[in-house]
């Protein structure tokens, strides 16, 4: 099964595996960034489907809000911005004053050794029944993750040593890393990069044209495949609609990086300088349950007019309390998610001592 089935088949079913459904996420919201519609046209080279994931249906209306509900999965601790290299890869002055660059710099600073050797991420939502959905999925230091949906299964899943981390994983965290320790512009390249799509970030304008055509020729061929009557393909976006489509990536990729890695204060930091060098991403101050906090709203230019994404964080640790989507007129927007991160020991769980 490939992405387009995945428009196809937007049924109200919770997902069954984060990682997957972060995947698809990534590669739909890149699609619908460049597009008019999902269908018309994909701006991206079409992953290959992973060993033991199987693509979930989303309970999502529209692919923008796909793109839109690229949720943080897990975290522990957070670093400083500079703003985005626009279409052409030149960088603008650093947001010397944005919150999340001081905070991305108090985590770095305070970011020393943490408990434990993993972090628990306890994920809920709400199913099409009006339950709650809950997901317990343990990050490793090691950068192994593992998955259930509950506390038992998870155990099992330690114990039988189901790893679900890839090389995907591997690579959004070192651009995380790359952006806390070293030049942000760079490590923006490096993490939309992390990721197959047909930007060719990094390439001269020809090269950067046979990537899109490329990526253009195998969306085709899918949708071709899929029924779809004369795919015509699309010429590659300029001015700001490359911008945004070239952010919609870097930020899903940054999330995933988050979710994967958040446990290191440095990708924490990574993390917050690259969503602060996103133009379409504003910051508030609000307070949840008495404590400060942070909203970060990804506005809808970077999904192509298909809703917005607000994910809420803590204004001192950087760690993620929830995220919801919003939609356009029409389409059905995302179930809120709340976050419930602890540093852990990968023995105990798996020993269920946790």
């Amino acid at each position: 099964m490939d992405e387009l089935d995945l428009v196809k088949q937007m049924k109200d079913a919770p997902p069954l595996r984060p990682e997957a459904y972060e995947r698809a996420r990534a590669t739909l919201g890149t699609a619908m960034a460049a597009s008019d519609t999902a269908e018309e046209t994909v701006a991206v080279v079409i992953p290959k489907q992973r060993k033991r994931f199987s693509w979930p249906r989303i309970g999502i209306g529209a692919v923008g809000a796909v793109a839109a509900a690229a949720a943080v999965l897990a975290v522990t601790s957070a670093t400083e911005p500079t703003a985005p290299a626009p279409a052409g890869g030149t960088a603008q002055a650093p947001a010397v004053e944005s919150p999340l660059v001081m905070l991305a710099t108090s985590v770095k600073a305070s970011g020393g050794s943490l408990p434990g050797d993993a972090s628990l991420v306890v994920r809920t939502t709400t199913a099409p029944d009006g339950s709650p959905y809950v997901t317990y999925t343990l990050y490793t230091d090691k950068g192994e993750t593992f998955m259930a949906e509950n506390r038992q299964g998870l155990t099992g899943a330690v114990v039988r040593r189901e790893n679900l981390a890839d090389p995907y994983n591997a690579a959004v965290i070192a651009a995380a890393r790359a952006a806390a320790t070293g030049n942000v512009d760079k490590a923006r390249v490096q993490m939309v990069n992390a990721s197959r799509n047909a930007w060719g970030l990094g390439l001269s304008p020809a090269e950067q044209q046979k990537a899109w055509d490329a990526g253009q020729a195998e969306a085709i061929e899918i949708m071709k495949q899929k029924g779809v009557k004369n795919p015509q393909p699309k010429p590659r976006p300029t001015g700001k609609a490359l911008e945004d489509g070239i952010n919609n990536t870097l930020l899903t990729n940054t999330l995933v990086a988050l979710g994967s890695g958040a446990a290191n204060a440095d990708v924490r930091a990574g993390v917050l300088k690259l969503i602060a060098s996103i133009p379409d991403v504003t910051v508030t101050k609000t307070t949840v349950k008495d404590q400060p906090a942070l909203e970060l709203k990804a506005g809808s230019a970077l999904f192509g007019g298909h809703g917005e994404y607000v994910l809420t964080i803590n204004a001192e640790t950087g760690l993620p309390i929830s995220s919801v989507s919003t939609a356009a007129k029409g389409e059905k927007p995302a179930p809120p998610e709340s976050y419930e991160s602890s540093r852990v020991t990968v023995a105990d769980v798996g020993a269920g001592k946790f």
